[in-house]
Formats: structure tokens, sequence, C-alpha cells
């Protein structure tokens, strides 16, 4: 196995934009551009890759052909309206299939390369649109990519496919395709659905039949900070992932749990989504001999926060994570204020905030976040062996 890191991109990627819409492609933009300034992409053993669209047979493994005709049909009709196309979340916009099928092409790429030993580790930050269903566009999602890249593992050979989701909202599309097939374990730490989109991802669904435990779900209350949040998916992700004992880990890794994001209510800081980057970095290396294909996901504070988290993804992706206290270059703030004039450009790629935590004990007065860590724990452990009331386990 090569120990490259393959990042796949090309500026094409930026014609996933839904015009004036919180999923703005300039996020993308300024975190290629900020990883670029900070020489991210140019180390040793970085290897930049152009993707190429995912075909319909591809999109297919997981999309309805009939919702595949509707995306492609939908931007030439002004009145289409179905197959969740045509709302303010999902709105009608020209290429619409042919950039959904980049960003899907970019993510089996992505995949391709470390199940094929090409590299160790391998990024599309274009990616993670985690909502789509089969026949429905959803949140802000038209295509499936991380569930189009599964698909494409299991066709060559994959039997084990973790898939890791940290956004601040469900994973609940990459856990439907996959409710009934035990070989994919779908595991996403999320804000509560009884305060947030997609109102799923409960602790008590865990799998279809005869695929128990292959769904686990842990939901935290709102106003989470970093220990809180860090407390909450140390005490349960490492624990079903060494049970599950997966080949290739595979993470969609939204920013959007972050203090600042206009659309979530968890209270997250650039150094705690650095510190979850270097866990599932660390869970790949023990359990996949290195095996990570990182998405990128959610994040609508454009300037603010995404681009300096998802640099630090690249950067723990590529090796080397970058120091938190480094300065944001100043060609990079010059070109983020031209991009969204009178937004607060960041001077460091940190926030100064310590991301440790308490490990959990269940002892003690329960906080809300221990009580969701125990409700995920008493529904998921069982069914993979585990005693959720074992803090070793």
């Amino acid at each position: 196995m090569s120990d490259d890191t393959v990042v796949v991109w090309d500026e094409s990627l930026l014609a996933y934009d839904m015009g004036d819409h919180p999923l703005d492609p300039v996020r993308v933009e300024l975190t290629f551009a900020l990883a670029r300034e900070l020489g991210v992409l140019a180390r040793p053993g970085v290897r930049l890759v152009k993707p190429e669209p995912a075909d319909d047979a591809l999109l297919s493994r997981v999309h309805d052909p009939r919702y595949l005709a509707a995306v492609k049909v939908a931007p030439r009709d002004p009145l289409f309206a179905g197959f969740g196309l045509g709302t303010s979340d999902n709105p009608v916009f020209e290429g619409m299939h042919e950039s959904s099928a980049l960003v899907a092409g970019a993510t089996v790429a992505a995949a391709e390369a470390v199940w094929r030993g090409e590299a160790r580790r391998a990024v599309n930050v274009a990616g993670g649109l985690h909502h789509a269903m089969p026949a429905r566009a959803a949140g802000f999602c038209v295509y499936n990519d991380p569930a189009v890249a599964i698909a494409r593992l299991l066709d060559l050979g994959a039997e084990r496919v973790a898939y890791v989701d940290v956004d601040v909202h469900h994973g609940d599309g990459v856990q439907q395709v996959f409710w009934n097939d035990p070989r994919v374990l779908t595991v996403s730490v999320h804000e509560t659905p009884l305060a947030l989109f997609p109102g799923t991802g409960f602790p008590d669904e865990t799998g279809g039949p005869g695929a128990e435990g292959s769904a686990v779900n842990l939901p935290l209350p709102p106003g989470v900070g970093d220990a809180g949040w860090q407390r909450a998916f140390h005490a349960v992700v490492p624990s079903v992932l060494r049970a599950f004992r997966p080949q290739v880990l595979v993470t969609q890794c939204g920013a959007d749990g972050h203090r600042l994001d206009p659309l979530a209510d968890l209270n997250l800081s650039v150094d705690g989504q650095r510190a979850t980057y270097l866990a599932l970095r660390a869970l790949a290396d023990e359990l996949c001999e290195g095996r990570w294909v990182a998405t990128g996901g959610g994040g609508y504070a454009l300037v603010e926060v995404v681009p300096r988290a998802w640099t630090h993804l690249l950067a723990v992706a590529a090796g080397e994570p970058i120091d938190p206290a480094t300065l944001t270059p100043p060609a990079w703030r010059e070109l983020a204020a031209a991009r969204r004039p009178g937004r607060q450009i960041p001077l460091r790629m940190t926030d100064d905030v310590d991301p440790a935590y308490e490990p959990w004990q269940p002892t003690g007065e329960p906080s809300a976040v221990d009580r969701a860590i125990a409700a995920a724990r008493k529904t998921a452990f069982p069914l993979f062996g585990l005693d959720p009331h074992d803090p070793r386990d």
C-alpha cells in the first residue's frame, strides 16, 4: 500500500451551485485556497487527482433510475416539481445532474484509490452530500456521494465498511441506503432530531432485520461544546468500530457543529473539529491499516469556519497536523475578503479552545450529554456483544 494521500480536486467541483443558497461553493474554493497557501497540497506524498463524473450505472447502485432521469430533465422544465426537487432546500439549477455526478465521481475516486492501495488516505471536501435518498433530493443533497462510494467499495470486494458521520445533522441518507446491509456500519454523531433537521437519528434506529447493529446513532442536546462532544464521541464511536472491525473507514466531516454556524445549535470550535479528525485518523490506523476516505459535508459559516476546519482535515489526512496557532496567510485573507466583503476574516487557525475532555464514566449524577451517551450505549452496545455499563467497552 502506498503511503500517499490523494486529494480529489478540480475547480469544476464548484459547479455544484444552488445560487442564493446556504450551501455556497465559496466555502470549498476558500478551503483549497487556504490549504494551498499553507503548503498542504504541496507536501511530499500528496497527489491531486482530477475527478470524472459517476456514470448512470454507478449512480444507480444507490439511486432509482427514474430519479436520475428527473434530475437530468428538471433544469429544462421551469414548472418541474417532484422527487424533492424545486424546493427551497433543493432548488433546480443548471447542470444539476452533471455537477452532482461529478461530486459523486470524486468521492468514488477517493474510495477506489484507498481500496486499491494507491493511497492510504483520500479526501473529497466537496463531497459529503449525505441526505440524498434513493429517489429523492433532500437537505441540499442531490446524489448521495458517500453512499455511492460505499457501494463501489462493496462491488470491489470490501466486506466491512464503516461510515462515521460527524456533521451536526443526522446522516440519514447513508443510513437508509444500507439499513438492511450488515456489511456497512453507519455511525452518526449529531444534534438531537428533536431540535434539528432531518428529524431522524434516534438511538433506537439500529438497522433492519438481519442487519441489527448496522446503524448507531448518538444524538446530542443543543449547546454541547467541545468537551461534551468529545466525551460522547469517545464513549461510543471507538468501541463500536473496534467490534465491527472495518476494512476501510469512510467519514463525513461536516463543519456545521461549530458555534458560529447559522443553521444549527452546537457550540464546537475549530480546535475541537481538528481533534475529531485526528481521532478518526487514529481509528483508521488502528483498525483499517490506515485506509481512510474523508469527505466534507455541511458548514455554513463560509469564511469564518469551513475553510479552516477542512484545511485542518486535509492536513491531518496528509500526515502532519497544522499547528493551531498558525496565522492565516495574508493572500488568503485578501481573497476571503474579496469573496465575502464584510465578513470577519480569521487571523489564525485556532479558536483558542482546548478540546480536552473527561472520559465517560457510568457514575454520579448524569448530565444531558451523559444521558445521551447512556441511551446510545444501552441501545447499540448489546448488539455488538459490548457491555453498555463498562467504560472499558
